[in-house]
């Protein structure tokens, strides 16, 4: 990452490809564009999330062991990093930017997050706040790219490393449970679905 940008557009890509840190033109509609702006699209989710998490105001005081607004801040700010390392992976082939200790650091966030939410007995639509619904946004995007690696690593099992793929799917239960601690969090209401929603129409 030596090259500093001192020109914002090249036009090398006004014939629809554009080129891979090894010096290859690609196609923009190459499998691994769709999964790098998956990813991309992912983390300015993240970061939309962190600009709605940094408006709430009045926030009552954490309890004992209860992640503060601040680690959620800095939880989201080294989603963001890790996620770009993905996107590194998938421009450099030779380069390995998440490890299985990303992962368990991941999980451990989970965990200390959803030990503080009560049981789930019902499923939770996408909606509430707009910090929730944001987080619920992000989780869907995840899920899509955490699709779209896969089926690159189908076609080519080398252009994403396995702990890559584990932080994808890692990341869509952190986003559930983010959403879920994020509305404890703010005092609103969980959404959750209505399974007579039926009989709502056949009364």
């Amino acid at each position: 990452m030596g090259n500093r940008l001192t020109k914002i557009y090249t036009r090398t890509g006004d014939d629809g490809t554009t080129g891979l840190a090894n010096g290859n033109r690609v196609s923009k509609s190459d499998l691994i564009f769709v999964v790098m702006g998956d990813v991309d699209e992912l983390n300015a989710h993240v970061g939309m999330i962190s600009a709605h998490l940094n408006n709430l105001t009045r926030l009552p005081k954490p309890l004992d062991n209860q992640p503060t607004h601040a680690q959620l801040q800095n939880s989201l700010s080294t989603v963001q990093h890790l996620l770009f390392n993905v996107g590194g992976e998938l421009a450099m082939p030779e380069y390995k930017g998440i490890s299985d200790q990303h992962i368990t650091w991941l999980e451990d966030q989970i965990d200390a997050l959803n030990q503080h939410l009560p049981a789930l007995k019902d499923f939770i639509l996408p909606a509430g706040s707009v910090l929730v619904s944001q987080i619920h946004i992000a989780r869907t995007v995840c899920r899509r790219a955490e699709r779209q690696a896969v089926h690159l690593v189908n076609h080519s099992s080398d252009a994403l490393s396995s702990p890559s793929l584990k932080l994808l799917n890692r990341l869509s239960d952190w986003l559930f449970v983010l959403s879920r601690y994020c509305a404890k969090l703010e005092q609103s209401q969980e959404v959750l679905w209505d399974k007579n929603i039926l009989d709502k129409f056949n009364g």
